[in-house]
């Protein structure tokens, strides 16, 4: 599931993304943001930018935690099939 949120805080493993429940975080790790290379903090997303994911998971001790995915190829993957159905 395609989700949008808003960058909230950086640690050192990913960024969390306020997806407008005050309940439930999304997280996107680093090796979750690029297909290629490594990720620097220099190019993580700005506190308050809209972040765009996948969804593929979820802390399963408390489940509050959504584990989210911002690689292109996957978000590219998601997305076309939703644009394509919509013009249908």
């Amino acid at each position: 599931q395609f989700v949008q949120g808003r960058a909230e805080y950086h640690v050192p493993f990913g960024v969390f993304v306020d997806l407008g429940d005050p309940l439930i975080k999304g997280l996107v790790r680093i090796p979750d943001f690029l297909d290629e290379g490594a990720m620097s903090e220099e190019m993580y997303p700005e506190i308050g930018t809209t972040v765009g994911a996948i969804v593929v998971g979820y802390n399963e001790s408390n489940g509050r935690e959504i584990y989210l995915n911002a690689k292109p190829s996957v978000l590219h993957k998601a997305l076309v099939p939703l644009k394509i159905a919509q013009l249908q």
